[in-house]
């Protein structure tokens, strides 16, 4: 498939080197220019490009900024094809995107996000941390492989699950996108590194008015800790409040 994806921080680059490897025709862009865009995240064959370019002519739009700049680019999301996939990856954290009033009144993440760009979207690759997605995924049918909640419109996330499965990672099928609070911060699925069989109970688990004071507990336990916790460490951080 095209692919483009906009924002080059861990996640969009690694799914930039994954879904290049795995044979899509992958162009990554940030907001700084494509001479900023580290070489190794071009490796294994994706592109560097403008930012204004990142939009022509794609099948899917993989958008991994964070969720405060998602206003501002409504102008490039009004540039994409008719018919491409937004796919999402962010996710709201007040300490670091600012307080926003209709999140902090309960409205679902990506509904808002969708607003803001004026698309639909699906929401994937929001649920696992950075380093599980480097260092975790592993051939379709191993044991023990690990596990990405996908939620949205169901033709759209067909696709994002179909990629989603290219980068290493069981997809799992988490409703709506009216659903995917399921999948955010706080919740039990969130970056606690599940399997396939173990993500559909943790998405039903979740509990909505818990998210927010879980997602700042296990922040301000990360923020006392930053650069001494591996991604098992967070991972099973994440668990033990999540759960």
């Amino acid at each position: 498939m095209k692919i483009g994806i906009l924002g080059a921080g861990f996640i969009g680059s690694t799914l930039a080197q994954k879904l290049a490897e795995t044979g899509h025709q992958v162009k990554v862009a940030n907001s700084r220019g494509p001479g900023t865009i580290d070489a190794v995240v071009l490796a294994t064959g994706a592109t560097a490009v403008e930012a204004s370019d990142v939009v022509r002519d794609v099948e899917v739009l993989i958008t991994s900024i964070p969720l405060s700049g998602m206003p501002g680019i409504r102008p490039l999301i009004d540039g994409l094809p008719a018919g491409a996939v937004v796919v999402d990856t962010s996710n709201y954290y007040p300490l670091r995107d600012g307080h926003v009033k209709a999140l902090d009144d309960g409205r679902v993440e990506s509904l808002w996000v969708s607003e803001q760009i004026g698309r639909p979207v699906v929401k994937a690759w929001n649920a696992i941390l950075s380093g599980t997605l480097e260092a975790k995924g592993s051939a379709a049918g191993q044991a023990g492989r690990l596990a990405i909640p996908v939620a949205g419109d169901e033709a759209a996330k067909r696709i994002a699950m179909s990629l989603v499965e290219d980068t290493g990672f069981d997809a799992v099928d988490a409703g709506t996108l009216a659903d995917s609070w399921r999948q955010q911060p706080g919740a039990p699925t969130y970056c606690t590194e599940l399997t396939r069989n173990e993500v559909p109970a943790a998405l039903a688990r979740a509990e909505k008015d818990l998210l927010p004071g879980r997602r700042d507990q296990v922040m301000a336990t990360i923020g006392e800790k930053f650069g001494s916790l591996t991604t098992d460490d967070i991972a099973a951080l994440n668990r033990a409040a999540y759960a």
